[in-house]
């Protein structure tokens, strides 16, 4: 599925930029060589960019 259609980033480009890129839907698009253009699509994306994160977050182990 495309989330930015203005420079055709589909859900699976952002969902493994998130892993790498610390940043919000802006810092992300930068990642992957791109702008916001009408910018629509940033309240979607950086709920896509939350939702992954929390997905692939491993908390850290506990050593005694």
């Amino acid at each position: 599925m495309y989330v930015c259609i203005c420079n055709a980033i589909r859900e699976n480009e952002l969902r493994n930029v998130a892993r790498r890129c610390p940043g919000d839907a802006e810092a992300c698009y930068a990642a992957l060589g791109k702008r916001p253009a009408c910018g629509t699509c940033l309240d979607d994306a950086d709920a896509i960019l939350l939702e992954e994160r929390e997905l692939s977050f491993e908390p850290a182990t506990v050593t005694a």
